[in-house]
């Protein structure tokens, strides 16, 4: 039993220590000293910054990812309502089953709410990642005059799926809501390499300074969150 939850233990921090981009020495510890290198990994990088209930619910998926799927399965088969869809679909969305989300997205909202938000939102998501950019369209339009579609992932992708079709113009307009200071880095820099491909160079060069000088006054946190598109930046910025 120890063994096992040792083993968990590791799985877990390698887990967190890749989502969150830590120093690499955090790896050797966890990896060579492993009840010891776990436990201050915990105490230091996560305990602090997270609640216990978090903790055991992404070990737990970690460990056994379909868990909450099947759970919420039990539970959408005792209680057909229109929210345990939403939170069956929403699990399999975090397992990246995009096919199985949409499924049950479009069930949710086959009969009532019909423009909810959060499931219009993540329809739009769920196709982007199928690269079926046709549905992403259509549903965009769905959302696009709400409030909070301005500035948000799924206008993002909306952006990238009107690129993909062809309508470059309106792609451009959609993907330059996302270029908000101190934020959205990752999508900031495809948005520079969209403007790169349109030989939009200058603009580029500009919006990948102001990252790059953002980076600079960043929390400890954000900068071994975001090392990995900072470097990238700077990458980039060396070619142009």
């Amino acid at each position: 039993m120890y063994y096992y939850l040792i083993i968990a233990l590791q799985v877990f921090c390698v887990y967190h220590w890749f989502k969150n981009r830590t120093d690499y020495y955090w790896l050797f510890l966890i990896i060579l000293l492993p009840a010891l290198g776990c436990v201050i990994y915990l105490l230091t990088q996560v305990y602090n910054k997270r609640d216990v209930d978090k903790i055991q619910k992404e070990l737990t998926t970690i460990i056994n990812p379909t868990k909450k799927v099947k759970d919420l399965e039990k539970t959408l088969e005792f209680s057909e309502t229109f929210q345990n869809r939403v939170n069956l679909a929403d699990a399999f969305y975090d397992i990246k089953d995009f096919n199985n989300a949409i499924k049950y997205y479009e069930d949710a909202i086959a009969k009532d709410f019909h423009n909810d938000k959060h499931v219009i939102f993540q329809l739009i998501k769920s196709y982007y990642f199928l690269e079926d950019y046709t549905k992403v369209v259509l549903y965009a339009k769905k959302v696009k005059t709400h409030i909070d579609f301005k500035g948000s992932k799924a206008q993002f992708f909306y952006g990238l799926s009107l690129d993909k079709i062809g309508e470059l113009s309106q792609a451009e307009m959609q993907l330059r809501f996302i270029d908000q200071r101190y934020s959205n880095y990752e999508e900031r820099l495809m948005l520079a390499q969209f403007l790169i491909d349109k030989n939009k160079v200058s603009e580029a060069k500009t919006l990948l300074n102001e990252i790059y000088t953002e980076s600079q006054y960043m929390t400890p946190v954000n900068k071994r969150k975001y090392k990995t598109t900072i470097r990238q930046v700077e990458q980039l910025l060396n070619t142009l």
